[in-house]
């Protein structure tokens, strides 16, 4: 049997996730106070549940019952006992989560009347910490759409049919600046320092997926020598990385605007680390709203 631990922010989307989860075929439980779950474990695998996957919701609504260290402890514990146990977390940035408590006129679970909002999201972040670093999944929905969602649960879920440890996951995504740092990023690359495309009058409206801002961004002579030095340094880390135990990996490499010059790299650098043989996903977070951006004739790279 495979357990997915889902945890993570108040507001960032857990409830929705395990919707998604239990349309999958998932048996689902919610808000399970962490000091139950090897127990439930136990009589969950007794009963010879057809489920081969059961999503446990853990976080913060338990009050006195959470303690991050200790449900990292009960994750080695769960292991250590035979059961395939992943994490998955899920966070938003700060103003987003705001947002989405003001729009939906609910108390986040921290907050009270001495307690405002901003500083319960604060506590919370710094609660959920330590799972957060021991996570195989780290979903960011701070711009993430519900159907975006659902297809990153879709690939988790499927990534976990073989059973044993999983390698290490390695994602690597394209961003602009203007939006701000991805806050899932271990490692982050500027390549403002690139041509810009942006200012080819028949390249601007294109993106860094296109053959004509591709071309124009790796054929040349800077880039060359930049993707030589950021392939090697990568090939030299991320065995060490892995020798280390670490699940997951987010390498974020952005530009002005997240449209032409991340893009093109990601792309390169998404397909050496595929052909390494590491299990690797690239993602372009921003490349829709500039799309959209371009439609209104705003200008953005």
């Amino acid at each position: 049997m495979r357990f997915l631990l889902l945890t993570g922010m108040s507001g960032a989307g857990k409830t929705a996730a395990l919707r998604y989860l239990e349309d999958m075929g998932a048996f689902c439980v919610d808000n399970l106070p962490p000091t139950m779950m090897v127990r439930f474990m136990e009589g969950f695998e007794s009963v010879h549940t057809p489920n081969a996957l059961t999503a446990l919701s853990v976080d913060v609504r338990s009050h006195a019952f959470f303690d991050a260290h200790a449900i990292t402890k009960l994750m080695l514990e769960t292991q250590s006992l035979g059961y395939h146990v992943e994490t998955v977390f899920l966070e938003a940035s700060d103003d987003v989560l705001v947002s989405r408590y003001k729009e939906s006129r609910r108390e986040h679970p921290l907050a009270n009347a001495q307690v405002t909002l901003t500083e319960a999201i604060a506590k919370e972040r710094s609660m959920l910490q330590p799972l957060r670093e021991t996570a195989n999944y780290l979903i960011d929905t701070t711009n993430l759409k519900p159907r975006a969602l659902q297809k990153k649960l879709e690939e988790i879920v499927a990534a976990g049919e073989t059973n044993g440890p999983q390698p290490m996951r390695i994602e690597v995504m394209s961003f602009g600046f203007k939006r701000g740092l991805p806050k899932s990023a271990d490692l982050v690359f500027d390549v403002r320092f690139l041509p810009n495309p942006f200012y080819i009058p028949e390249l601007c409206r294109h993106s860094g997926m296109d053959a004509d801002v591709r071309d124009f961004v790796m054929n040349n002579d800077v880039t060359r020598t930049f993707m030589t030095k950021i392939t090697d340094m990568l090939d030299f880390l991320i065995p060490h990385y892995q020798d280390e135990g670490k699940k997951r990996m987010v390498i974020a490499i952005g530009c002005t605007g997240g449209a032409h010059r991340s893009v093109a790299i990601t792309e390169a650098i998404g397909a050496h680390l595929q052909k390494k043989g590491y299990q690797t996903q690239i993602s372009h977070r921003d490349v829709d709203v500039e799309q959209a951006h371009w439609k209104n004739g705003s200008e953005m790279d």
